[in-house]
């Protein structure tokens, strides 16, 4: 019997461990086994020493059972036949990764390359298998093909305003998404600014330059939470950086995309309320002039995730799409790796110089394995 410890119940089980006996079958019938039986008056004097030959968990292991006192040369004849019967009987195949965990397709990490600006586009409530292989999105697969995919990637916790405060704070400071609460908290804003860094919110139907109210028709505050940080609520000109979405595609064109952008769809075209092929169609309109640009093709990176998942709560939030764009980011490049959003926030402010990582940021796994040396 074994006793293992069972991380998502916290709790003990208890499994059998599987017979190896075909093994032992095999194993009885060598001739040097069978010269250990002698009769009973032997086995009595004998003094027994196991050796277990360990293969990888929940695996059988041999067990071998030697008597000192009646080793004859047909054990030294039959060594390399007993050699590769503990290979077969140890031996195990690699193991795919399953849907909860990183494994094998996960890469070394490497350095984050500086980049001129960084894109994030956060859409709303979808599950990863939601997603990936929609064809009713063939644009953002399109992406995910052609660029970088993490398969593991997760949301933090339900419902969604904890998720965009990891983002930006890397805490989850609420799950009350109509909270009003101005918080005052490291972030990356503030760091931005202490590194003379520049950044928007771009946030669709927003009301208008410096709106830090609640929500107005499908602008919905609470996927905007750079409204609720003091260091931009306190400040005039930090305020003035909450923007309607109209205004990328002018800063786009006069070549004034700042630094670090946050991007909101209003609550249609970021999928919370209405359907996946149109959250595609508007990532498409959008940010393809974009990704197509001067400015971005020299030194730019999007990232577009989901913010949760629609009917998943492994690691809090439930398994989510995450596509990484860009010169600089491998092709064509899928990654197994555990990461949740403190990870995308690690990424931001790597890829932008910041010397200091707001809350679990700083010890989020690194996603240097997306980009090339």
């Amino acid at each position: 019997m074994e006793r293992r410890h069972d991380k998502t119940s916290r709790k003990y089980v208890t499994k059998n461990r599987p017979r190896a006996t075909p093994f032992r079958d095999v194993f009885s019938r060598l001739p040097f086994v069978t010269s250990f039986r002698i009769g009973a008056q032997m086995q009595q004097r004998r003094h027994e020493t196991r050796r277990m030959v360990r293969g990888r968990p929940n695996r059988p292991c041999l067990e071998v059972i030697m008597d000192h006192s009646q080793l004859r040369a047909p054990l030294l004849r039959s060594t390399a036949a007993l050699v590769v019967l503990v290979a077969l009987a140890c031996h195990e195949a690699p193991t795919p990764a399953g849907p909860g965990g990183g494994g094998g397709g996960g890469g070394t990490p490497g350095p984050i390359p500086a980049v001129g600006h960084m894109v994030i586009v956060v859409e709303e409530n979808s599950d990863y298998s939601d997603v990936i292989g929609n064809a009713a999105m063939p644009y953002l697969n399109g992406l995910a093909q052609q660029y970088a995919l993490a398969t593991q990637y997760y949301a933090d916790t339900h419902p969604s305003i904890g998720n965009y405060f990891e983002l930006a704070t890397g805490q989850i400071l609420t799950n009350d998404d109509g909270s009003s609460t101005i918080e005052n908290v490291d972030n990356i804003v503030r760091e931005l600014v202490a590194a003379g860094k520049t950044w928007k919110s771009y946030a669709e139907d927003l009301p208008s330059v410096g709106y830090t109210g609640g929500d107005v028709g499908n602008y919905a505050r609470k996927h905007n939470v750079f409204a609720l940080l003091s260091d931009v609520v306190n400040d005039p000109a930090q305020r003035s950086r909450l923007v309607p979405f109209t205004q990328f595609a002018t800063d786009l064109a006069n070549g004034t995309l700042p630094d670090f952008s946050n991007v909101a769809p209003n609550l249609c075209n970021d999928a919370h309320d209405c359907s996946l092929a149109t959250a595609d169609a508007w990532l498409k309109a959008n940010i393809a002039p974009l990704i197509e640009s001067a400015t971005f093709q020299k030194d730019g990176l999007l990232v577009i995730v989901f913010d949760e998942a629609g009917s998943d709560d492994t690691r809090g939030g439930g398994r989510v799409a995450c596509v990484l764009v860009g010169p600089k980011v491998k092709r064509g490049y899928q990654s197994s790796t555990v990461y949740q959003h403190e990870s995308l926030l690690r990424l931001a402010a790597q890829a932008l110089g910041l010397k200091t990582l707001p809350g679990a940021a700083a010890s989020a796994p690194g996603m240097g394995e997306f980009f090339t040396p």
